[in-house]
């Protein structure tokens, strides 16, 4: 039979990731990674990262942003006084001012990758 479960006096129920790893399910989203433009930021091709549309976003997030009419997952920086998207490719002296048109979608909250 074996001993009891150390873990025994710690379990209270199921894990709900929705509860640990969503604060709003009705402006959350779960995105697939195409392309490894983010990868020493951690998030490779085939990861899948959990975006937030009711975030605001600020200097430092990682964001998904239409720009040129596709999807991008870039980090949003503010250099010499104006807003860019970076990809860990591009350093943020090289890259393009955000464009009038380019629209941030949402705030990229966590990063979801197999082991």
């Amino acid at each position: 039979m074996g001993f009891p479960s150390p873990a025994r006096d710690y379990y209270n129920g199921g894990i709900d990731l929705n509860r640990l790893l969503i604060k709003d399910r009705t402006s959350t989203f779960l995105m697939r990674v195409a392309g490894n433009s983010m990868a020493s930021a951690g998030i490779s091709h085939g990861d899948e990262v959990i975006v937030d549309r009711a975030l605001a976003p600020r200097d430092g997030s990682v964001v998904i942003a239409i720009q040129d009419g596709e999807l991008v997952i870039r980090r949003l920086v503010e250099y010499r006084g104006a807003l860019v998207l970076v990809s860990d490719e591009v350093p943020a002296e090289q890259a393009e001012a955000v464009a009038e048109e380019t629209i941030v979608w949402g705030v990229v909250t966590r990063c979801l990758h197999h082991v």
